[in-house]
């Protein structure tokens, strides 16, 4: 049963999360050629202003 979990910064729509986690779960059970029961996808949402990209905060991009 493999889980899988994405890390992204907060932001997205509801309707943007759960495409994402059906485009995952699909993606997973395709490749592994198992039910997409048995696969678990949590999706972990950073505060902008507690991520950076070089080394300037995802709030001031």
């Amino acid at each position: 049963m493999p889980e899988i979990v994405v890390y992204a910064a907060e932001g997205r729509t509801v309707e943007q999360k759960k495409k994402l986690l059906r485009a995952v779960t699909a993606a997973v059970a395709d490749s592994f050629e198992i039910d997409a029961n048995s696969v678990t996808v949590s999706i972990i949402e950073t505060p902008k202003h507690h991520k950076s990209k070089g080394g300037v905060p995802f709030d001031e991009r």
